[in-house]
């Protein structure tokens, strides 16, 4: 039967329809931003809560004697940043983008994909324009079927140039229908003493490439990243990661300020068991929550994999390489008390039109050794004879990215008849 009436927690017709019509509507930002401006504190705090301690980004003084001459922040950053660039909506707009078509339902990040094209240096603001560029629908063995929503985060610094791109696919589901069909079980053991040891190895063996520059010339097709390991993941890191990452989907503030949101939108306040109002994002860090929809234990973030492999990549380019592009793909929870490998090999390098370029598959698998998540990286390295040049952007504004980005995945008309079947 072909569902047509929109409908809280039921993925209708109707609900991908008007999803659609959002396709390249600036959708004006919800929360301030974590940061307004690049901080020495902000960074540092940012990159204490993945465990990365690079001086590039602690470190003013020796970040001043680089190839960027002052502190730079690390790529993920973006996400900490960003003041809205939205146009302010009239009536219509308003009316359009009220409301989640796919109110309900379990939204889960899927895919993320970046393209940086300058840094965000000390004392930098960024603003971020949002708009929705894609809406498919998919079947799914988990979730019967499925709304997967393309999103975009344009940044721009304060100057106006374009910083980066964050490119971003969430799966839409039936709560219900995923509880369901859910078969994934948990199981996981106390470490060993051993275990722990191995870990604590590992950590005690990380190197980073820093001022000794990495050659494109030295690099072999089949090497190996030095591996990074995060975990195993507790509760505590969880909450270190939110010092410096923020809170990103709740409204921050607490007590006062937490109620005067919730009355605006209780939604994002759902009870626990002791009838308290708290955040849906509690789903990070309590198993209570986490078992009422349907998973075995609190997970992580999409952002903090992201973090991590960006982590495994500026540590082995330099500090005078440049992380152009990265793309991942999230495919299983990252579960509390998880161990996370983050691994990277080089799978091939080229020169095009005067940028040298490496291909790195990386990848994030736990300590039982699944894949979580696997992505592939674009990494440039300076030459003996020249330096890194920084890629364009493809469009020099952010009006100018939103009609890229609408080209490139301009929906078809049978891509719209299957929406409406």
């Amino acid at each position: 039967m072909t569902r047509t009436k929109e409908q809280f927690g039921v993925l209708t017709d109707e609900a991908v329809e008007r999803s659609r019509r959002r396709l390249g509507i600036p959708e004006p930002q919800r929360n301030p931003p974590h940061n307004y401006e690049v901080t020495r504190d902000g960074v540092r705090h940012f990159a204490y809560g993945y465990g990365d301690d690079n001086p590039l980004y602690c470190d003013p003084d020796y970040a001043a004697g680089t190839r960027w001459g002052s502190l730079v922040a690390p790529p993920t950053f973006l996400y900490t940043m960003g003041e809205d660039a939205a146009p302010k909506p009239d009536a219509e707009t308003k009316a359009l983008l009220k409301g989640d078509p796919f109110a309900g339902l379990g939204s889960y990040q899927a895919v993320m994909e970046f393209e940086w094209w300058r840094p965000l240096q000390l004392g930098d603001r960024c603003r971020v324009l949002q708009t929705q560029v894609g809406v498919h629908l998919k079947p799914s063995s988990f979730g019967g079927r499925t709304a997967h929503v393309v999103r975009d985060y344009l940044y721009a610094n304060g100057r106006g140039e374009m910083h980066a791109l964050r490119r971003g696919t969430w799966i839409n589901a039936e709560r219900h229908t995923s509880k369901r069909k859910a078969k994934e079980t948990l199981v996981q053991q106390p470490y060993t003493a051993e275990q722990l040891a191995t870990i604590d190895a590992a950590y005690a063996a990380e190197t980073r490439r820093g001022a000794e520059p990495r050659y494109w010339e030295d690099v072999e097709i089949g090497q190996e990243l030095q591996p990074r390991v995060k975990g195993p993941l507790t509760t505590t890191d969880v909450v270190v990661w939110h010092l410096g990452w923020g809170m990103q989907l709740t409204p921050p503030g607490a007590f006062g300020i937490a109620a005067k949101v919730r009355r605006k939108a209780p939604g994002l306040y759902p009870p626990n068991p002791m009838n308290i109002p708290d955040t849906v994002q509690r789903l990070h860090w309590e198993p209570e929550r986490a078992r009422e929809l349907g998973l075995p234990n609190p997970y992580d973030y999409g952002g903090m994999r992201e973090t991590w492999l960006c982590h495994l990549l500026t540590d082995w380019m330099g500090d005078d390489g440049w992380l152009w592009k990265l793309r991942c793909e999230h495919r299983k929870f990252n579960y509390l008390g998880d161990t996370t490998w983050v691994r990277g090999t080089v799978v091939g390098k080229r020169e095009t039109d005067g940028r040298y370029e490496v291909d790195v598959d990386v990848r994030c698998e736990n300590q039982r050794g699944e894949v979580t998540t696997p992505g592939r990286a674009v990494v440039l390295l300076p030459t003996r004879d020249r330096p890194v040049e920084l890629p364009a952007p493809p469009a020099e504004d952010l009006d100018g990215m939103v009609a890229h980005e609408l080209t490139r995945f301009a929906v078809t008309g049978d891509q719209q008849h299957e929406a409406r079947r």
